[in-house]
């Protein structure tokens, strides 16, 4: 009997498990069909700068950072259920209210309400997958899981701004509600199961993790969030200027961009994740720092049709080696019962980096006048990510080493 059971919790592809990933496929479809096309809108319906684009983008991610901070901890005391339906009915809401656009103002109150929906489903999703994915296979699983999100944030841009230029900001906007109208269908076909489950497998107060006023918040997480928030703010560049810097240097069709790099994640996240399973994050985080470093310093001198794709390929390379392993990694470190916060936090770390690196290389480029340039300078995040990975582990390894010492003295 315990064979069995130990049988039935290595499978990875679960129905629930199926779902969610499909799930999560549409509501990130969702946000980065609107997320590049909304700054091309806004510029040219209402001669938006660098700096008011960035306002609007960042303001998504800083109320989706606020959501996360309880959406954590809530997890593990309701029902993740109803939790997810809530949220899901705000994204919808808030997706559908884009059509309403007038003024700068109301832009930005619907990005916030857009935000918490999306915290609340992110957060939810995650935590849920983190426990369905048997704990030997969890690099793999997350790796394909998180395959959805790095899938469509790779074609979702290039099918939103292709709506935009063909059919209208308005069209956009109905099918991409329309997407995540179709998550709603998939609820009762999944299992949540409990938020209280993780807690009595390994109660919070005994690990020493459960502080009440941190609750958002552990420090076991903390390198893992710091890389993943430097990975994030070259992204946040991406997907709030390449559309203008396209125009800068007279690139035709920049979306095409997300569309090699969606292949070139497609093609490592499968594996990055079993190589994670098998040698840790040594094998999977340097490798992929210099292909990220690579794809930024070559977009940056893009000219042509060709060095746009070459550039694409290499970031989404490092991009699918990367994110998947950090979150793997983030789940890792901590108890079941922290999964919520470890999740909330490795999800607030991409939306705080989107928000800094909108409005840091928005400010760069307003300053230099030049995309270019501005992209030049985003890899200088990643060269960060290296040096703090680098000397993280070198200080890890000493640790290590004196402690095998101390035990054999």
């Amino acid at each position: 009997m315990k064979e069995q059971t130990e049988n039935n919790n290595a499978r990875l592809w679960t129905k629930d498990f199926i779902l969610f990933t499909l799930s999560s496929l549409f509501i990130y479809l969702n946000l980065q069909m609107i997320t590049p096309a909304l700054p091309a809108y806004i510029a040219d319906r209402f001669a938006a700068s660098s700096f008011t684009i960035s306002l609007v983008v960042s303001s998504f991610a800083l109320s989706a950072i606020v959501a996360r901070l309880f959406a954590g901890k809530a997890l593990a005391n309701v029902s993740r259920k109803k939790f997810f339906v809530a949220g899901l009915l705000v994204y919808i809401l808030a997706s559908a209210g884009y059509y309403w656009l007038g003024t700068i103002a109301l832009i930005v109150l619907i990005r916030i309400i857009y935000g918490v929906g999306f915290g609340i489903v992110s957060t939810t999703m995650g935590t849920v997958v983190s426990d369905i994915v048997p704990a030997k296979r969890m690099g793999e699983g997350m790796g394909y899981f998180g395959l959805s999100t790095s899938l469509s944030m790779s074609i979702a841009p290039v099918i939103g701004l292709w709506l935009l230029d063909s059919y209208g900001f308005g069209r956009l906007i109905f099918i991409s509600t329309l997407l995540v109208g179709v998550v709603l269908l998939f609820v009762p076909m999944i299992r949540f199961g409990s938020g209280k489950a993780a807690r009595i497998l390994q109660p919070a107060r005994a690990s020493g993790a459960g502080s009440k006023k941190f609750d958002f918040f552990d420090k076991r997480v903390l390198l893992p969030f710091s890389l993943n928030l430097l990975l994030s703010v070259t992204y946040g560049g991406l997907i709030s200027f390449i559309t203008l810097f396209g125009k800068e240097n007279h690139l035709a069709n920049v979306g095409w961009f997300f569309l090699f790099n969606a292949m070139a994640v497609l093609l490592v996240r499968p594996f990055s994740g079993k190589i994670f399973d098998a040698k840790g994050h040594i094998a999977i985080l340097p490798a992929g720092g210099l292909f990220v470093i690579a794809g930024l310093t070559i977009l940056s001198f893009a000219t042509s049709f060709g060095m746009l794709v070459v550039s694409a390929v290499c970031y989404g390379i490092g991009y699918g080696m990367i994110q998947p392993s950090l979150q793997a990694w983030s789940i890792q470190r901590v108890n079941p019962e922290r999964r919520g916060v470890a999740n909330g936090m490795f999800y607030n770390s991409i939306d705080l980096g989107i928000a800094i690196g909108s409005l840091a290389l928005g400010v760069i480029a307003l300053k230099l006048g030049s995309y270019a340039m501005m992209f030049r300078l985003s890899a200088l995040f990643m060269a960060l990510f290296l040096v703090i990975y680098g000397l993280s582990f070198a200080l890890a390894k000493r640790v290590e080493v004196a402690a095998t010492e101390k035990a054999a003295g």
